[in-house]
């Protein structure tokens, strides 16, 4: 597989071709004869525009979302808010486009369906009154911002080396009534200071730019396929909702060096001499940064059961699924107390056979 770097690159130098499928708007080359998603026949077409729109904030979680501009009621998709207020065009007109997209292989029907299965797992500890038809209606298909970084990570550590000796010793032990001589292997460790420099180039580790979706729940659902990127282009996002980042590229691009630390001080630990190392230092520094900004397909619902939000959510690429749901401590007490019943009627009959 080529590296996200290659990839970034090779879409940077080919010139973005294609459409949107006429059947369901997901993205299309140029040349192929049939949507990869819905399987529609292809005929050649000029792209459309992506319709008008307009972006809001959601005061709630920070999400800055774009929405069509004829729609005037809106529920934030990642923390079920109503509280949002329209972002003024000035500050929307000087955000960074995205650079690359990835376009929905799975269509809103499809994705529906995985909710349910998935709601439906484990349905004998969900609450008797949570009722899909009451939530799923709140399913949508997002396009979200995430940050892409490759750079170069230059170090100089300094290590404790242990290389492994062995001795043999003898002891004595006491087998029935007798003195027994035994021999046994010890192993011994020296240890010896050593230091050096390593370098590395890293990339492929994507950061959420919305503070909507904090990063452990992009963790969750990744990985993408990075070698489908396309140059973005605005016809991709109609009939879609789509976010702006809402977390700028410093901030991401912090959260990503301290990932590429964590990487290289592993590198680093893999590269040692010795049989052992203990107190490993890694000092590094990070050089040719390199960005991406790219839009990736996501589908969200989000929902709160009682006073807690719970959130599900679709890889759009891959049918990854992940989110949180609500359990009943009625019910998990019940199977627990049913289990314990269980196991002293067991126990009983055991017992006095």
């Amino acid at each position: 597989m080529p590296s996200a770097a290659a990839i970034s690159e090779l879409a940077k130098t080919t010139a973005p071709q294609g459409h949107p499928c006429a059947n369901c708007g997901s993205p299309v080359d140029a040349d192929d004869k049939f949507c990869n998603v819905c399987g529609a026949a292809q005929t050649v077409a000029e792209a459309p525009a992506a319709g008008a729109t307009r972006s809001i904030k959601c005061k709630n979680c920070g999400a800055t979302i774009n929405v069509p501009a004829d729609q005037r009621s809106v529920t934030c998709p990642f923390c079920d808010s109503n509280y949002v207020v329209d972002v003024p065009a000035d500050e929307a007109a000087n955000r960074q486009p995205p650079e690359f997209v990835i376009g929905f292989a799975f269509t809103p029907e499809q994705a529906l369906e995985k909710f349910r299965q998935w709601l439906r797992d484990g349905g004998l500890f969900r609450p008797g009154d949570l009722s899909s038809a009451k939530i799923e209606d709140k399913l949508r298909g997002v396009y979200l911002p995430f940050w892409s970084f490759s750079m170069l990570a230059e170090s100089r550590w300094a290590a404790k080396i242990g290389e492994h000796w062995y001795r043999t010793e003898t002891y004595t032990t006491i087998e029935n009534g007798q003195t027994v001589t035994h021999t046994r292997t010890v192993t011994e460790t020296e240890w010896w200071d050593l230091a050096g420099q390593h370098h590395n180039y890293y990339n492929g580790y994507l950061v959420s730019g919305s503070r909507g979706l904090p990063q452990d729940y992009a963790e969750r659902i990744k990985p993408f396929r990075l070698e489908s990127l396309k140059r973005y282009q605005p016809y991709f996002l109609a009939g879609w909702l789509s976010e702006e980042y809402s977390v700028d590229r410093d901030d991401a691009l912090a959260a990503c060096q301290q990932e590429f630390a964590r990487w290289e001080q592993k590198n680093v630990e893999s590269f040692l001499p010795g049989d052992t190392q203990s107190q490993v230092v890694v000092n590094s520094q990070f050089s040719d940064i390199n960005s991406d900004l790219i839009l990736l397909p996501v589908y969200l619902l989000s929902y709160r059961y009682g006073d807690k939000l719970y959130r599900f959510l679709l890889n759009g690429q891959t049918g990854k699924v992940t989110g949180d749901k609500p359990l009943s401590p009625l019910r998990i007490g019940l199977a627990v107390a049913i289990g314990v019943i269980m196991a002293i009627v067991i126990w009983w009959f055991a017992s006095h056979r």
